[in-house]
């Protein structure tokens, strides 16, 4: 097959279509130009379906390069892009029969090679088989990817931004399915592509678990009605922590997953980073109320970061969530699972492919905890922040492998306390841009670390 088989859309028409959706991460940056840089003919018969690799560019000079399935179909069709040669070229994850496409793709374990690449389809050994004839319908309200669940079974999970390498998320699941981690989805199959113009992965398939609560709004819902109910599930969901970085750093012969000991420059990395951030934003703090209690202290802000990275043995550096807080968790009848191993978004792949400390993953969720009492209608008891988070610590370090930790209580304070420290840098500048009313949580944070006692 070869894409002269197959009607293309107009460019103009394709780019108006792809920068109106969700999931198009640059909508604030002019698209200087949107170009189709391959297009992969996954079936000709008995309906046609494709993958359409485009770049959009910007000025100066940057790109990025998103994955758009079509179909093609003569009339009318639901998610329609652009006529072409008397076809309607459609978004083709609207389409369950194209959906079931590639679900047969995986299980069939297919290996497609067209003009510029390969594309091969993989299906895990002994993965659920919800079969040819399963219900389809999309996932829902998604901002950078596209899923669709087949027969409430599994979820297929379209990278709609692609970027050269393995994505994380694939290598985590396919790591943690291996070593029978029980508190992720299982992965049951990916596809990636193979060409001149890169590697990537443009896809995964993995188990979907109907019922679930998702971890942010279960935590906002208890908070408004019994919040120390919340604080049992916050212990168990410390334990679940835990045991996922053991997992992650339990194998040595695994180039890519094995434990290593941090660079003596990483941490001093890590605070000149943080260092220079604080720097600038507190010369930038407008004069606001909210601010008040940290305004003029960035002084003091970058002194209590040098004397908190005094910390002697860091631990080990592993594979990490990468992007953790409780809207990464749902809470399902096996207990509390950990999804979303993409990491953040804002950074490149290889960065997020990059071994950090599991305490960083840590700081983040203590992070969600802030936001959550903050965020609740009903204002939880004030002690409850506090209480959350050493119950999760307290749990998260009977259950961690403390080969991967700072040695002791202190000096896993002291460490998390950075991460924590530069979190909480990241979310004022965050919240001063988008939401200015939330700026209150950063600042609360920032004026706790500054009181952590450091030596």
């Amino acid at each position: 097959m070869t894409r002269t088989d197959l009607p293309m859309p107009d460019e103009q028409a394709l780019e108006a279509w792809v920068v109106d959706q969700r999931w198009f991460g640059s909508k604030a940056r002019e698209v200087v130009h949107l170009a189709v840089l391959d297009v992969v003919p996954l079936r000709l018969e008995p309906q046609p379906l494709a993958s359409i690799l485009v770049e959009a560019r910007f000025a100066p000079g940057t790109h990025e390069i998103y994955q758009v399935p079509v179909g093609f179909r003569k009339g009318a069709a639901s998610g329609a892009i652009a006529k072409a040669d008397g076809f309607t070229v459609y978004d083709a994850l609207g389409d369950p029969a194209q959906s079931l496409a590639l679900l047969d793709l995986m299980r069939r374990d297919a290996r497609l090679e067209s003009e510029h690449a390969v594309s091969e389809f993989h299906w895990v050994e002994g993965a659920y088989d919800p079969g040819s004839g399963a219900s389809v319908r999309p996932m829902g309200a998604e901002q950078s990817n596209s899923s669709v669940v087949f027969g409430d079974a599994l979820t297929l999970k379209i990278y709609r931004r692609v970027e050269a390498g393995i994505n994380p998320e694939l290598e985590l699941l396919r790591f943690l399915t291996e070593h029978e981690f029980a508190n992720v989805p299982a992965l049951a199959g990916w596809y990636e592509y193979t060409g001149t113009l890169m590697e990537a992965t443009l896809g995964v398939m993995q188990e979907f678990l109907p019922g679930a609560r998702d971890g942010w709004e279960l935590a906002l819902d208890e908070l408004g009605s019994d919040p120390d109910a919340f604080l049992a599930r916050v212990r168990s969901l410390g334990e679940v922590t835990g045991e996922l970085h053991t997992v992650l750093g339990s194998d040595p012969t695994d180039p890519a997953f094995a434990p290593e000991e941090p660079s003596s420059e990483s941490l001093g990395l890590l605070t000149a980073t943080v260092d220079e951030e604080i720097e600038r934003i507190f010369f930038e703090l407008p004069d606001d109320d909210s601010l008040e209690p940290i305004a003029g202290r960035g002084e003091e802000v970058r002194e209590q970061l040098r004397l908190l990275t005094h910390v002697g043995a860091a631990g080990k550096v592993i594979r990490t969530h990468g992007d953790y807080h409780l809207g990464q968790t749902i809470l399902t009848e096996r207990g509390w699972v950990v999804l979303d191993f993409e990491g953040e978004p804002a950074r490149t792949l290889p960065e997020r492919r990059r071994k950090r400390s599991p305490l960083r993953d840590v700081a983040g969720m203590m992070r969600s905890f802030a936001y959550a009492a903050t965020a609740s209608e009903t204002p939880p008891p004030e002690d409850w922040e506090a209480r959350a988070r050493e119950d999760f610590l307290d749990a998260y370090l009977q259950y961690a492998d403390p080969s991967l930790l700072p040695p002791g209580r202190w000096g896993v304070e002291q460490l998390l306390s950075v991460f924590e420290l530069e979190k909480a840098v990241y979310e004022l500048r965050y919240e001063l841009n988008h939401r200015p009313d939330w700026v209150r949580i950063p600042v609360a944070s920032i004026l706790r670390l500054l009181e952590v006692p450091a030596r």
